[in-house]
């Protein structure tokens, strides 16, 4: 069976290991293990200079990173750091594998670069360790050079995944020189006359102990004996996958393979071609043989002549076979019961061609198994079967069929076929679609029974394959229905990280398909924010923002509207740093442009709302988010909304919370002062809409205003006087019962405004905010007395200023002090033993 099948996505719910926080951690802090150096053009080390370490021009000289003097890593630690950069999903270029390239200070045995932009600078780079296990599949920038580089440091190589990387390897052969005529020799091009080196040397690939052979997509044009000197000079090959491989000259009888005697393991998967008779007497001549797989992406191109025979004779010529794969082919044959063949039936109608496979009935006891097997050319195995076998997609649906000789079957025909085929399958984009979509198909209309091991496919296919866009698709899909169904309850922490980790290597990889940002968008909202997400916070808000700024089309609206509905929750519930984060990013700049694109076209719908509630969180207690809000035109923005949505009461609810962010920045709230800000202000004051949100937010601007005293007030109209009395007369207006649709953090802003004493006005709002936030919820008593509210109040009612031309600021002081003694009263909360949770 495929290796593949022993990997593993799942991962138990334990501390991570010391080793892996120090990987973790010295990658992403690469001035700990290593230092730029910079290079001329005959690779001689210059000097590099501070700017050039952080953005080297292109046309400049290269810089590659190397080991700090005198530092030595052990392979584990090496061999660690490239597994680590695989699971984080980055990238592993030149400059990365330039770190290992002093072979004297650090080794390596295993290297995987597997889908990464090395070049085959940076690949020699890792080859000068002469390692043992390479995979460099899928790596794009690589040329014929590295097979140069392959074929020096490559003596002591055992396993090699060249992969679909087959632009490293001549697409034909020339013969050598001297067997052409002076002529033809003249009349070859370069090109051509580096095709004959092969020849001449004997062989393509040089490692001499290599047992593990991997080439898939290989096209061969021309040279007949192409294979002969891609494989004889392996003699130690005990694996060999030749997956998809073309030869416009035709494959032939496939003799070659007669000539690895140790071999084990043969994948003929989807030849192009088909696979002929003769090149099925050959393979049955491999006696050592264990696993083969002769099947076929498409059933059409798996077409055999005389299939039930030709299953038989295979399966009783390979003494050791115990894992066969025919899926894509019509090998399985009808049902035993309308095609009757018996094993001794089969060794005669091929055997009579090779006179190696005669005898190969001895040992049968003469029985007619046929009736205890459903598959005809199997038969021979009813009391012996085969660990595995693959039957996906074959022909006439065999999967489907009772009597199966075989303890594991690939198929679609149940979800136990489905899961083993997609572990098998791993290597094979074109079939895992098929396979993701048959486990789709589960989730969505039947019950899936084993969560664990569908996720872990999905994880493994998805990690597998980033570039491949229908694998994405499908596996988020899939992952969709995991998470809504599994996340709280089964799903730990650990997975759950993974998850998120694989679904935005997704996103990040297809981020202009719809479709994937729509899969994307709806299994994050499974997610509990930002707990479950915490982590890897910034890819996912850098992706949301690309989402918001870039999905605008109207076939794309829906997933513009969940990019921007996942921003806003991100917002709301965290801390400063990542509130400084969210403006590092650029938020405030795309949410404002993305406001004015709606605002001129007229159009104020639930993405302006929520990019203003967005707005409003980011800049919570962040004043230089608030700084980037003013800078970005966004007062401006703010009238032009005001104006031509007069009716939209969250809008302007909204809007009015993101001011009160920044009236509460000292230095900003001069930019406010304007005659025309401050009579929206004060006309907003008046507002009954949206219950008191509106008027409230709009009272809590005019108060951080008005607390720099009557010398900061440099407008004349509207008046601070006029604006005071109209404070005073709305805020007596509202009920103190009113519930709240705002969530405070923190309430240092509002117990700042306590102490303004010059202005009783200020401090009439502030403990009125105060009175109502303890009345209607208790968890807001926990936080006045745990940020010193309640000393403050209990001075401010104790104090000897003349408060008696403003009794109502105590009355609601006491009323707090009041709410806070209750609240701890009633849950029975010691001042020492606090311990509250907020939301966010």
């Amino acid at each position: 069976m495929n290796p593949s099948i022993e990997a593993t996505a799942w991962e138990e719910n334990c501390p991570d290991s010391l080793l892996d926080i120090c990987t973790r951690y010295v990658l992403q802090h690469p001035q700990t293990y290593c230092c730029p150096k910079k290079f001329n053009n005959n690779m001689n080390e210059v000097a590099v200079d501070e700017a050039a370490r952080v953005t080297p021009e292109i046309n400049e000289a290269p810089i590659i990173f190397t080991l700090l003097p005198d530092l030595h890593l052990p392979t584990e630690i090496c061999e660690k750091l490239f597994a680590t950069l695989h699971e984080e999903g980055l990238d592993i270029e030149d400059c990365t594998a330039g770190i290992f390239a002093d072979v004297t200070s650090c080794r390596l045995r295993r290297v995987n670069v597997r889908c990464s932009s090395i070049t085959d600078h940076g690949l020699e780079y890792l080859l000068r360790h002469n390692l043992r296990d390479l995979d460099i599949h899928n790596c794009e920038a690589l040329t014929p050079r590295t097979l140069e580089s392959l074929n020096k440091y490559s003596k002591h190589l055992v396993n090699l995944n060249i992969g679909n990387t087959v632009q490293i390897l001549p697409d034909y052969i020339y013969p050598k020189s001297d067997e052409l005529d002076e002529d033809d020799v003249d009349s070859l091009d370069e090109e051509d006359r580096a095709r004959t080196v092969f020849h001449e040397r004997g062989y393509i690939l040089n490692a001499p102990h290599l047992q593990k052979l991997c080439i898939r997509d290989l096209f061969v044009t021309r040279g007949s004996n192409y294979l002969s000197l891609l494989l004889k000079p392996l003699p130690r090959l005990t694996h060999l996958d030749l997956s998809s491989l073309h030869h416009t000259e035709g494959l032939g009888d496939l003799e070659v393979l007669k000539e690895l005697t140790q071999l084990t393991s043969l994948v003929l998967h989807n030849f192009t071609q088909g696979i002929t008779s003769e090149a099925v007497k050959t393979i049955c001549q491999i006696k050592t043989l264990r696993h083969l797989d002769l099947s076929h992406q498409e059933e059409k191109m798996g077409k055999f002549l005389d299939p039930n025979e030709t299953l038989a004779f295979i399966v009783l010529s390979l003494p050791h076979l115990t894992s066969l794969d025919i899926s894509g082919t019509n090998l399985a044959g009808g049902s035993a019961q309308t095609s009757p063949t018996t094993p001794n039936a089969a060794s005669k109608t091929l055997s009579s061609a090779n006179s190696g496979a005669s005898g190969l009935s001895d040992g049968l006891d003469g029985e007619d198994l046929s009736f205890k097997c459903d598959i005809p050319g199997l038969a021979s195995r009813v009391n012996n079967p085969l660990e595995f076998l693959g039957l996906y997609k074959t022909s006439h649906d065999a999967c489907y069929r009772v009597q199966i000789p075989a303890k594991q079957i690939s198929g679609d025909a149940n979800e136990k076929q489905i899961l083993v085929a997609g572990r098998q399958y791993l290597d094979r984009p074109v079939v895992l679609e098929n396979v993701l979509n048959d486990l789709f198909h589960i989730f969505r209309y039947e019950n899936c029974l084993n969560i664990k091991a569908a996720l872990d496919i999905i994880l493994l296919a998805m990690d597998r394959h980033p570039g491949e866009k229908v694998i994405q698709i499908s596996g988020s899909a899939s992952l969709y229905y995991v998470v809504k169904v599994e996340l709280k309850e089964n799903i730990n922490v650990k997975m759950k990280k993974k998850i998120l980790a694989t679904l935005l290597n997704g996103m990040f990889a297809h981020k202009n398909d719809a479709i994937m940002m729509r899969n994307g968008c709806l299994t994050l909202c499974q997610f509990t924010m930002p707990q479950d997400v915490i982590f890897d916070y910034e890819r996912l808000v850098r992706i949301l923002l690309y989402i918001v700024s870039e999905h605008k089309q109207p076939d794309t609206a829906f997933v513009q509207r969940a990019g921007i509905y996942l921003l806003n929750t991100l917002a709301c519930q965290v801390d400063g740093q990542q509130k400084l984060l969210l403006g590092n990013l650029g938020t405030m700049e795309k949410m404002l442009c993305l406001i004015r694109e709606r605002e001129v076209n007229g159009n104020c719908d639930d993405v302006m709302e929520t990019a203003w509630s967005c707005m409003w969180n980011v800049t919570d207690e962040t004043p230089i988010n608030c700084k980037r809000f003013l800078d970005g035109c966004g007062m401006q923005l703010f009238l032009q909304c005001k104006a031509q949505f007069p009716e939209k009461h969250d809008l302007l609810r909204n809007m009015m919370g993101l001011l009160g962010n920044v009236a509460e920045v000292p230095e900003l709230r001069s930019t406010l002062m304007t005659p025309e800000f401050v009579s929206e202000f004060t006309h907003l004051l008046r507002s009954n809409m949206n219950g008191i949100e509106v008027s409230y937010n709009a009272a809590g601007v005019l108060a951080h205003m008005a607390s720099d005293g009557a010398e900061a007030w440099t407008i004349e109209s509207p008046s601070r006087e006029e604006v005071l009395q109209d404070m005073e007369n709305v805020i007596e207006g509202w009920d103190l019962t009113t519930k709240r649709n705002i969530n405070y953090r923190s309430f240092e802003p509002i117990l700042r405004l306590v102490r303004v004493q010059h202005t009783p006005q200020c401090q009439h709002w502030a403990v009125w905010a105060l009175a109502n936030l303890t009345k209607v919820d208790g968890k807001y008593c926990g936080l006045v007395e745990q940020e010193g509210g309640l000393s403050l109040l209990e001075e401010l009612i104790n104090s000897n200023v003349p408060q008696l031309s403003y009794p109502r600021v105590l009355e609601l002081a006491a009323m707090v002090r009041d709410n806070v003694t209750q609240w701890k009263e009633r849950d029975g909360v010691e001042p020492a033993d606090e311990s509250l949770e907020f939301d966010g």
